[in-house]
């Protein structure tokens, strides 16, 4: 596909969910599975998603297989946007994957022919003000965060996710990037690394409202943090997005993907005293080209993580 026009990012966050279904660690994933399988009944199981999107994670474990009791999934957002696309997401999957589904006071009810019934809440709010608000109430037995706490303060943000869980509650926090990207083929190999390592650190240097927002080591910072937060790591396992063109060229819209990835460096690194403007500009534009040509071959390494808060549940 050529270069589009104008981007979107719930098309992006649509165009990636194939690419994150087959990029998360089956590993992690079965581990969790089990973990669960033991959580005692017949209390519905509690669920929070911070940094939601579009609903993805929900549709996903619903295909794998994971909530097949009753449960209560709240899940959160910043943008209003993509909590509206996650609401009409749902909308259409129940009916097309034989589930029942109704809706009162904003709340999706999503019913299995087996009879379990899940609760789906959708908000959009800011993940410090939610935090603010729900600061000492253990309720979650399980939280989510899926290609998420790479974009947020970490120090300051894991403790206070954490206390949300009750005592011996499990975390799944996935696609955390681990500091590798790489665009193949090469154009000019000291470019090319240049790019990369100014690229990285505008994510270790961003500010969102003065908070620092991400970082490009979140992966592995995350095996010294967990522990310090007072949690227990159970499995951890490489998530790695590839992307690369087969015979019938990108999947799906993965090479819409590709161009929103092109298009999110590029913003990030306009303008950088450090880059030679017409080298850079046209770096960006030979990226685009490869795109169209189905020659463009993109690897970002990330980490998954499965855990629980220490102490009796």
């Amino acid at each position: 596909m050529s270069k589009p026009g104008e981007f979107s990012l719930t098309r992006y966050l649509a165009a990636k969910k194939g690419l994150d279904d087959r990029s998360l660690n089956r590993h992690v994933f079965d581990t969790l599975v089990r973990s669960l399988a033991a959580f005692p009944g017949p209390a519905p199981l509690k669920v929070l998603e911070v940094g939601c999107g579009i609903g993805t994670m929900v549709e996903r474990l619903l295909d794998w297989g994971l909530i097949g009791r009753d449960a209560v999934y709240h899940a959160i957002d910043l943008e209003p946007e993509n909590i509206g696309a996650a609401r009409e997401r749902s909308r259409a999957y129940a009916p097309a994957h034989a589930y029942q589904i109704s809706e009162e006071a904003g709340v999706l009810s999503l019913s299995s022919r087996q009879g379990h019934s899940l609760q789906v809440a959708l908000e959009a709010i800011d993940l410090y003000d939610f935090l603010r608000r729900e600061q000492g109430r253990q309720v979650w037995d399980l939280l989510i965060a899926h290609a998420f706490l790479d974009l947020v303060d970490l120090p300051a943000t894991l403790p206070p996710l954490l206390s949300l869980l009750e005592k011996g509650g499990h975390f799944y926090f996935t696609l955390n990037f681990d500091g590798a990207t790489t665009f193949l083929p090469p154009i000019d190999a000291q470019l090319d690394r240049q790019i990369e390592e100014l690229y990285h650190q505008t994510m270790d240097r961003r500010l969102n409202n003065g908070r620092p927002s991400g970082h490009s080591l979140t992966g592995r910072r995350l095996f010294q943090m967990l522990p310090a937060a007072g949690a227990q790591i159970l499995a951890a396992g490489s998530s790695d997005w590839v992307v690369y063109p087969g015979p019938d060229g990108y999947p799906g819209d993965e090479a819409y993907f590709l161009h929103f990835i092109i298009q999110t460096l590029a913003a990030a690194l306009q303008g950088h005293p450090q880059l030679p403007e017409n080298r850079f500009r046209d770096w960006v534009a030979e990226r685009h080209r490869q795109i169209e040509r189905g020659e463009l071959i993109y690897l970002a390494r990330q980490l998954d993580f499965l855990g629980y808060v220490k102490g009796e549940s």
